[in-house]
């Protein structure tokens, strides 16, 4: 029987609670109630039986109200068989076990003992047990786990993970408040990764950590692993699909070609494939005795070159000499870029249809340093050297037919504004905008799709590819008109261009800003806004939508692309294409906002569009509304609307820029 201690309740004057066995009863003494563990209970049955034979003018003395008082007492007596539920007494079993556990692990002996392992395992589970909702039973139960986990070390058993798996679930499922529920989270994700080799299982554990504890600290952890088991699913995926495919296939996959887009600091070469195939990259160094220069191949698997292909590049710009393809074994075929001098390179596939892409950049600092030298030069060697320029680039834009849009075959620069360029201090005559454009001397704008690809489109009424040029010529002429600076178009009129040359045109032309102009679309009318994306993995589902929708490929491609995203982007202006996306966000939202109704602001976002990857300046993706959508699609329609748009995509550059000037001033 537990021991009680009550405060003294009177009974009518004289009488306390602990003197009632003095108080006789008809002449004989009353027992005293049982207070123990049976609580109310027992008290009620006990007054039951005795109250007939109390007299009348006895229990008048009895005050109701502390009656009332002595019953709430009783009400709240623990039951027998459980324990208090102190604080003191949880964290002083809880600390009992700490030293065990303490004890264990700095002893060599008694590590190599099973029964010393559960003695301190099973001591945590005490606390558990005994102490369930007490904040010190969380803890107990994670380091139970913890001790379980480490035990595995020792025995090697797959019981013991599954036990240690077992306790970190009961953290999250019997205290999911707890500040420690996450990290218990996060090791189930652990162990499932780590010890039982479960890629798709671990996944959806740490994605669990996002979803129920998305204000716990360990968020950040649980989410580089959810996109870093997320690559790796989806090339496991991939290379299934690919073999399955293949072995479906009929013969050997056929190159189809070879394209490239060169300058002297910048190639990009393009392997087109009849369908997917697994490749392998490699890096040889310069061999001196077989007078051989450094050369990057890739082994393409199952495939092919047909005999009426140019397998022979001559590139002969600086970085490269040139690109060969050949049939290295009866099912490999290897693709080799002879290296004359480059920094780096990045070898990624795109899809629907499939082809390799190899970007090879040049020294940055050797570029500025030439850069610097040509702006010593005098004024009439500048003015041949651009026309030198500009006779390579319309030789490499015999392409497509022999035809190439008359702004996209532009390179030639204005020429430098006196009092801007040469004057050693800023003429006062020069507008704060012609100033800022110092810091951005030339942009490249994209309007989307084009040729015999339209974009989204209303049959008959309205087709992507068309509001996009127009809007693209107006922000030409106003950036033009405003900051004095270089506006390049990647076609000014209605002709097809791949993505990734778009791309490559802007880094052939060494274009300070890429802004890629589109016209939103989704399956439900009533969504509409605005939204600016930059170049990163995707962060919701309607993010993965668009990018595919814009690849003109797959969910399922844009996942395969993000799992190589994270080494693409290693040289990539993300910040900077972060603060350009905000900025031209506010600037559109602003100017709209002033002359019309209903304009919704869906935010910057990141997405892993085709025509970003491999800019080497901030370059973002402008949706400038969704045709799906009645009002926006009457609004797109309407060139006072296209105006507006211009103006806020403009104000956005300008306040780009004017951060780039800030920074700039220190």
């Amino acid at each position: 029987m537990m021991k009680l201690t009550l405060p003294a309740v009177t009974f009518g004057v004289r009488y306390s609670l602990f003197d009632l066995p003095a108080l006789p009863v008809n002449g004989l003494p009353m027992e005293p109630p049982a207070f123990n563990r049976q609580g109310l209970h027992s008290v009620t049955k006990h007054f039951a039986g005795q109250a007939g034979s109390l007299r009348l003018s006895r229990l008048r003395r009895v005050s109701f109200g502390t009656l009332i008082l002595l019953l709430l007492i009783l009400l709240f007596l623990p039951r027998e068989g459980a324990p208090a539920q102190t604080p003191s007494a949880a964290k002083t079993l809880l600390e009992k076990a700490d030293r065990c556990s303490d004890a264990l692990l700095q002893s060599k002996d008694k590590k190599k003992l099973r029964h010393k392992w559960t003695e301190c395992i099973d001591a945590y589970l005490e606390v558990a047990s005994r102490y369930p909702q007490s904040e010190e039973a969380g803890w107990a139960l994670y380091k139970g786990a913890k001790l379980q986990e480490n035990l595995f070390g020792y025995s090697g058993r797959a019981q013991d993970l599954d036990a240690a798996i077992e306790l970190y679930r009961r953290v999250t499922n019997e205290h999911p408040n707890h500040r420690i529920a996450d990290d218990a989270q996060f090791k189930i994700g652990e162990i499932t990764y780590l010890e039982k080799n479960d890629i798709t299982q671990a996944y959806l554990e740490f994605l669990k950590v996002e979803k129920k504890f998305p204000k716990g600290d360990m968020r950040p952890k649980a989410q580089q692993m959810v996109e870093k088991l997320s690559g790796m699913i989806s090339r496991k995926e991939s290379q299934k699909e690919i073999k399955e495919a293949n072995a479906k296939a009929h013969g050997l996959t056929q190159v189809q070609g070879i394209r490239h887009w060169s300058t002297p600091n910048y190639t990009r070469v393009v392997i087109d494939l009849e369908r997917p195939v697994q490749y392998e990259q490699h890096l040889l160094p310069e061999n001196k005795e077989q007078k051989k220069p450094r050369r990057l191949y890739l082994d393409l698997k199952n495939a092919q070159v047909p005999s009426d292909i140019d397998s022979a590049i001559p590139i002969q710009n600086g970085l490269l000499q040139g690109a060969r393809a050949g049939q290295y074994t009866k099912d490999t075929v290897r693709v080799v870029l002879d290296i004359n001098n480059i920094e780096g390179f990045k070898v990624f596939p795109l899809h629907d249809p499939f082809r390799i892409v190899i970007d090879v950049r040049g020294a940055e600092v050797k570029e500025k340093e030439k850069e610097k030298v040509k702006e010593k030069e005098p004024e009439p060697e500048k003015e041949k050297e651009v026309a030198k320029e500009k006779e390579e680039e319309e030789k490499e834009k015999g392409t497509e037919g022999g035809k190439e849009p008359r702004k996209a075959a532009k390179v030639e620069p204005r020429k430098p504004k006196r009092g801007v360029a040469k004057a050693k201090e800023p003429d006062k005559t020069v507008t704060l905008a012609r100033q800022l454009g110092l810091n951005v001397k030339r942009i490249v704008i994209d309007p989307g799709h084009g040729g015999k690809d339209p974009g989204c489109y209303i049959e008959g009424q309205i087709e992507e590819k068309d509001i996009t040029l127009a809007l693209a010529q107006i922000v030409e002429k106003k950036v033009e008109e405003k900051f004095d600076i270089d506006v390049i178009l990647t076609r000014d009129k209605d002709v097809f261009t791949p993505l990734e040359k778009r791309t490559a045109f802007a880094n052939m032309n060494k274009a300070d800003l890429f802004i890629s102009l589109h016209v939103n679309a989704h399956k439900q009318p009533d969504v509409h806004g605005f939204e600016t994306y930059f170049l990163n993995m995707a962060t919701d589902e309607r993010a993965v939508l668009v990018a595919a929708r814009e690849n003109a490929t797959s969910e399922k491609s844009i996942s395969d692309l993000q799992s190589i995203l994270n080494d693409l982007m290693l040289n990539t202006k993300i910040s900077e294409s972060s603060k350009l996306a905000h900025e031209v966000q506010r600037g559109v939202l602003g100017q709209v906002k002033r002359k019309y109704e209903e304009v919704r602001d869906l935010g910057v976002k990141q997405a892993p569009f085709y025509v970003l990857i491999g800019a080497e300046m901030p370059a973002i993706l402008v949706e400038t509304g969704f045709m799906t959508n009645p009002v926006e699609r009457k609004r797109l329609k309407n060139p006072k609307y296209l105006e507006t748009l211009a103006d806020g995509i403009v104000a956005g550059i300008e306040r780009y820029m004017k951060s780039l000037s800030k920074s700039s001033r220190g």
